[in-house]
């Protein structure tokens, strides 16, 4: 039995309810049984580290990631997804050297390498629990039980082996390599990790002289902004094409030697300084200087200090001459090894220690940290005359990504793996890949495999995989292991951990006399242990064989576009070398989550909600949807909004919400009021003939065949504003349009169809939103699954609408020409709709006319096939259609697109949207049909304007219209007012408050009400309008109304007072249907209003054609004679008039009731009756209550006229109980007239009877003795 829905909804509390369902269904381990006979999807999950609390970034990678597996589900395969866990590496390593306050690695050697990954393990899964929490709560469905660590023995026995294999093709190398180095982690950082963290930083910026042996009066003048380095300097460095100038310097006279280009960088004007030579850079090549510092002068022997040549010098920046210092720079490493200045041999100049603080050698400046040298480094070079000129310099700077310190670029030897010899494959694989969005690939990643460097994968560390290369103490013999067993053999020791404490004791013994091989002591880069994943979370090769090429490359995988330097790249080059392959079939990259003023989300700033508070405040589902539904998925960044989440609340679920609630009160109301038990199913369901619900089903299977389309393609950029507006459609297109076919006003038939096609309408959305939004279209679910005729289901298995497979497209349904006609009536009705908002008219108040112009007479037609819900949705009495807009004064004209023609025309641009806004309509209508105009010589085309029409209101016929339109279509909206309107627009305000009020009183459409009212002051406009506009009321409430008082035993509901034109408008509510029957509005008699003249005199009354309802029925011969003795004609012939038609023996009176007659004795004068809305006389209606008529009177219901002729026989209080006995033929009986229909207001003695006019009375019969 499909249960009532609320009213309101707390999604967060149902959320909660749904998690509670799936825990206690264990729904995720069930789809996959479900499905495991299915074909496979492979899914990589990029493991995260568990030292920190999940964030947004995490959050929308796993959406991400969720939607695509469950979809993939969805879609007929089977889908495993295990969760990851980084647990090696610097996250760790950080995160202890902090707490134990751990300096460098003698501070590890002292505590023991096995105490220290005690401590590592010991915190590796600090917030496991958080992250599990967290990645339930939002809603993903991944395996937790059955991970993958990057600690576990067998993931780190598979790393073994894909470093053998790498080993064994030749393509690992141990060499000296300057590298970004972190003096906070004592460890080198690859390529990729040192771009992931730039920073702005001001640098000391300095000159230095450097005197040339051959001259000492003259020197070369360097520029560097690390100091720090000067001491390891071993050789300057100029580009031999560049202007160099010798200039002696006026203010001290001292002879410089610098890039002419660069002079401005020394000197503020050239009359600070005298040219004395100029030469090409070349020239210079091989001159000596005289050393910094004598730290090293033994070098000078070996070719250094001297001056040598290359290209990489600029002249944007310095002096034009690079000092070097081979160890602490790439490009000096690369320069001085060409001259033979440093060999690969050699022992390096590299006075720096892990921690970055200076050795022995630079005996000046021992045990300071390199950053916190430069000052007293400059202080030195200023003592000995060295100094030139120092300052400080802005520049985009490395720092560390773990630890947020500086990094310094130092030569360290490492482990590297060949990366540049397969540059080509890399790209080559790379493009067999599909990404999104594409240009990540080409452009991003492309460039980044493009200029691809070898591998460090080595870091002096200790929690980590320990490299498997065993060692002679020469280097001359090396053991590289694959596996647990091989070390066994080559050893005789058993491990069953592979981290170091365990295994750098063991040692092999040499099969070169060399005695025993001992473990180098680096580890792998985590970065290594993460990008051997999809071999190590299945143990291949040892296990898994068969699963792991079957499922190799991934189908999948996403993460942010920060991994185009990390994970996606280590993936790439480990699978390219090992099988020629790519990883990955498909990846999705997320841009960045930033905080809403555009900086990076921090929590010492907390510039950012709490995601936890957030989902408890909103849902998941909200959050799930924002992200989706952002720029983040096409790899932009998002600034996030946490309005933005609360919109999603408001203009997503709950309209779907609604849809999903009428829906279902409905049904209810369909079994309460028609004991019909709703049923759906999708064989038996036949298509309806209500073109908006042929719409509706027609625009579903459109929007399932795109989305399947799209989501195959992986574009959820695309998918989700599509659901989204399908929702904004369902809900404010098609519910909203067509509520009377849906409640059931056109018969039971017309009533099932309408819940038909809403049931199978939404039934479609929900497993179209499943993915996106798991937890909303549960709840929905496991309520609608009780409306769904079960055999013609075809899942086996039903129990969660996650089980459910995507609905397939019935293409047979699909009717483009009547999606194309709701659009255009869409674009009507919006654009009334503005007009209306610019002129502060509330759709409540009718119009007379809204006119439709179109170049297209087949737009038109489907205009014209939807006028039923234009006039609905505009409240308007009157729809025009044309094609001839000069009639209504209408003309072209055109704009500039600003993004199109701006960027193409560029300082043009300006004078030609001049022109454009000149262009005549003839012209832009000949643009019309060519698609090509010239403007100033620019040739224009159809994506360069925008067309729009315009109202030309001093045209003067067409004044009382007011236009609006879009590029296709304009709406001309009259907006003169009229009285009759705007009293229909009063009384759907009542309605407005009636069903406000309902709402408040928590009522559905299925619960019996009565309504009440009251307007003070009685009499006023409300009250008239209310009393004229009863039935029109009723037929929307649904509901009696009537006046006031409400009977004393009544149950009420709800009651409320409210201002309305000027009126106080009370309203209750009670509960039940009044047995009453609703008030009479005018007499309850037909009648016609007379006006007389004869004999040059002027008389008004009113005539009954009825008395009571349906007696004493009146025809031209009785009126004559009434009209004869009530206005003193007796001898006159008297002639009756409707406007110029006389009555005659064959008219039927009954057809002009409420209409006014002329009544005269010779032909009509030119002037006629004057028309009138009202009685001309005041009256008063009867009810009899208790009693039937007698004296052959049939009619419970009369009128008796108060005065008639107007100011004449006016009716007192006995005579009033005298013509009621008369009216119902009770002329025997005693009366009593009450006030109110249960009888217990008695018409007060003294109540004047003037003051009954308009109302009802009831009459009660006394008793007789007998009856007593």
């Amino acid at each position: 039995m499909v249960e009532r829905v609320a009213e309101a909804i707390n999604f967060p509390k149902e959320e909660e309810k749904i998690l509670q369902f799936w825990k206690e269904n264990d729904c995720f381990q069930e789809c996959l049984k479900q499905s495991k006979n299915r074909p496979k999807y492979s899914f990589y999950d990029g493991p995260p580290f568990a030292t920190g609390l999940p964030h947004y970034g995490h959050i929308l990678a796993g959406t991400i990631k969720d939607v695509v597996t469950r979809f993939a589900h969805q879609s007929g395969f089977h889908v495993d997804r295990r969760f990851g866990w980084d647990c090696h590496g610097l996250p760790v390593e950080y995160e202890i050297d902090k707490t134990l306050g751990i300096k460098g690695p003698e501070d590890v050697a002292q505590m023991g390498i096995a105490e220290y990954n005690k401590q590592c393990r010991n915190i590796v899964m600090r917030y496991a629990d958080e992250w599990e929490a967290s990645v339930k709560r939002m809603g993903r469905w991944i395996d937790f039980k059955n991970d993958y660590k990057t600690l576990y023995p067998w993931f780190m026995e598979t790393v073994w082996w894909v470093f053998k294999q790498l080993y064994a093709k030749g393509l690992v190398y141990r060499g000296v390599k300057v590298m970004p180095f972190s003096t906070a982690c004592n460890t080198p950082l690859s390529n990729f990790e040192s771009n992931q963290n730039y920073k702005d930083v001001q640098d000391p910026s300095v000159m230095v002289n450097f005197p040339l042996l051959e001259d000492e009066s003259v020197s070369l003048v360097a520029w560097t902004t690390t100091p720090w380095t000067l001491p390891s300097n071993l050789a300057l460095c100029v580009n031999p094409e560049f202007q160099y100038v010798k200039v002696k310097d006026i203010s001290t006279g001292k002879t410089h030697i610098m890039m002419e280009a660069r002079l401005g960088a020394l000197f503020k004007s050239d009359q600070e300084y005298t040219v004395l030579d100029k030469f090409p850079g070349k020239v210079l090549k091989g001159k000596r200087y005289r050393p910094l510092f004598d730290y090293f002068t033994v070098c000078g022997e070996k070719g250094a200090f001297q001056v040598v040549l290359d290209n990489y010098v600029r002249e944007e920046e310095g002096t034009g001459v690079v000092h070097q210092a081979p160890y602490f720079g790439a490009d000096d490493f690369r320069v001085c090894m060409e001259y033979d200045i440093i060999q690969r041999d050699s022992a390096p100049i590299c006075p720096v220690d892990a921690s970055g603080c200076f050795t022995a050698e630079v005996t000046d400046f021992v045990g300071q940290y390199v950053k916190d040298a430069d000052k007293n480094i400059i202080k030195w070079l200023k003592e000995k005359g060295r100094l030139v000129n120092a300052g400080t310099f802005k520049h985009n700077y490395p720092f560390c990504w773990r630890s947020d310190t500086p990094l310094i670029y130092k030569a360290v030897p490492s482990w590297f793996v060949r990366v540049e010899h397969m540059v080509e494959k890399l790209l080559h694989n790379n493009d067999q890949c599909y990404w999104v969005p594409e240009f990540v690939r080409e452009k991003r990643f492309g460039n980044w495999l493009r200029d691809a460097r070898d591998w460090a994968i080595s870091r002096n560390r200790y929690w980590g995989t320990p490299i498997p290369l065993w060692v002679s103490e020469d280097f001359e013999e090396v053991v590289c292991v694959g596996s647990m067993e091989e070390l066994e053999q080559l050893s005789g020791v058993r491990v069953t951990d592979l981290h170091r404490e365990n295994i750098d004791s063991v040692v092999i013994p040499s099969c070169c006399g060399k005695g025993s091989l001992r473990r180098v002591t680096e580890v792998f880069d985590c970065w290594f242990e993460s990008g051997s994943m999809p071999y190590a979370q299945c143990h291949y090769p040892f296990e898994n064989r068969k699963e792991f090429e079957d499922a190799f490359p991934a189908d999948f995988i996403a993460e942010g576009i920060d991994q185009t330097r990390g994970w996606f790249y280590t993936l790439l080059v480990l699978s390219t070398a090992l099988f020629g392959k790519p990883p990955f079939k498909n990846v999705i990259v997320n841009g960045l989550v930033l905080a809403s003023d555009g900086q990076k989300m921090s929590k010492r700033k907390k510039n950012y909600p709490d995601p936890n508070l957030i989902v408890t405040s909103y849902g998941a589902d909200a959050l799930r949807l924002y992200l989706i539904n952002s720029p983040v998925v096409r790899a932009e960044n998002l600034r996030f909004q946490e309005d933005g989440v609360r919109a999603v609340l408001k203009d997503v679920f709950l309209p779907w919400y609604n849809a999903y609630r009428f829906l279902v009160q409905n049904v209810q109301r369909l079994q309460q009021e028609e004991s019909l038990q709703f049923v759906y199913s999708e064989q038996k369901a036949e298509l309806s003939t209500n073109i908006m619900d042929r719409w509706i089903q027609s625009f579903t299977q459109s929007l399932v065949q795109f989305f399947k389309q799209e989501m195959n393609a992986y574009r959820l950029y695309t998918v989700v504003p599509r659901l989204v507006k399908f929702v904004d459609m369902l809900t404010n297109w098609y519910v909203r349009t067509n509520p009377p076919e849906t409640e059931g006003e056109s018969g039971t038939g017309d009533c099932l169809w309408a819940l038909e096609t809403l049931f199978s309408v939404l039934f479609s959305m929900c497993r179209l939103m499943a993915p996106f939004t798991p937890f909303i279209t549960e709840m929905m679910y496991q309520n609608l699954r009780h409306l769904i005729h079960r055999p013609a289901s075809e899942e086996k298995d039903t129990d969660s609408i996650h089980y459910l497979l995507m609905p397939q497209a019935r293409e047979e349904v699909i009717d483009k020409r009547i999606e194309s006609s709701v659009s255009q009536m869409q674009s009507v009705i919006e654009l009334g709709r503005v007009i209306r908002d610019r002129k502060t008219l509330p759709v409540k108040y009718p119009l007379k006319e809204v006119v439709v112009i179109h170049q297209d007479p087949e737009a038109l037609k489907d205009i014209q096939s939807l006028e039923r819900y234009i006039l609905e949705e505009l409240n308007v009495r009157l729809l025009t259609l044309s094609t001839d807009k000069d009639r209504y004064g209408i003309r072209l004209r055109a704009e500039p697109d600003h993004m199109v023609l701006g960027k193409r025309l560029k300082g043009a641009f300006k004078a030609i949207t001049a022109s454009i806004k000149e262009l005549t309509n003839q012209q832009l209508e000949a643009f019309q049909k060519t698609g090509t105009i010239t403007v100033d010589g620019e040739e224009l085309h159809e994506e360069d304007l925008r067309l729009m029409y315009t109202f030309d209101q001093s045209s003067g016929s067409t004044t009382q219209y007011e236009a609006h339109s879009d590029a296709q279509v304009l709406v001309l909206l009259d907006c003169t007012p009229d009285q009759s309107m705007v009293d229909e627009g009063v009384a759907r305000e009542v309605i407005n408050r009636i069903q406000k009020l309902r709402k408040k009183g928590h009522l559905v459409p299925a619960d019996e009400i009565t309504v009440y009212y009251r307007c003070q002051p009685e009499g006023a406009y409300l009250q008239q309008v209310v009393q004229a506009h009863t039935e029109f009321i009723l037929a929307t409430t649904k509901a009696p109304l009537l006046p006031y008082p409400v009977p004393s035993t009544a149950s009420t509901i709800v009651r409320e007072t409210t201002q309305l034109k000027g009126s106080d408008l009370e309203l209750t509510i009670v509960r039940g249907v009044a047995s009453t029957k609703p008030p009479l509005i005018g007499p309850a008699c037909s009648y016609v209003n007379l006006w007389v003249k004869l004999n040059n005199k002027e008389q008004k009354g009113v005539i009954l054609l009825e008395n009571p309802v349906g007696d004493n029925r009146m025809d031209l011969a009785g009126l004559r004679t009434v009209c004869s003795c009530l206005f003193g004609a007796n001898s006159a012939p008297l002639r009756f008039f409707h406007g110029n038609t006389e009555l005659s023996v064959q008219t039927d009176l009954s057809t002009l009731s409420g209409k006014t007659l002329s009544v005269t004795s010779s032909s009509p004068s030119s002037s006629h009756a004057p028309s009138a809305e009202a009685v001309f006389c005041p009256y008063v209606n009867l009810q009899l209550c208790n009693a039937k008529p007698a004296e052959g009177q049939c009619g419970e219901v009369g009128t008796l006229l108060l005065v008639n002729p107007v100011g004449q026989n006016g009716l007192n209080q006995d005579r009033l109980l005298d013509e009621t006995a008369k009216l119902f033929g009770l002329r025997s009986r005693r009366l009593r007239l009450y006030l109110d229909q249960e009888l217990t207001q008695e018409l007060p003695i003294d109540c004047p009877v003037k003051t009954l006019d308009t109302k009802t009375l009831f009459v009660r019969v006394l008793p007789t003795t007998a009856e007593a």
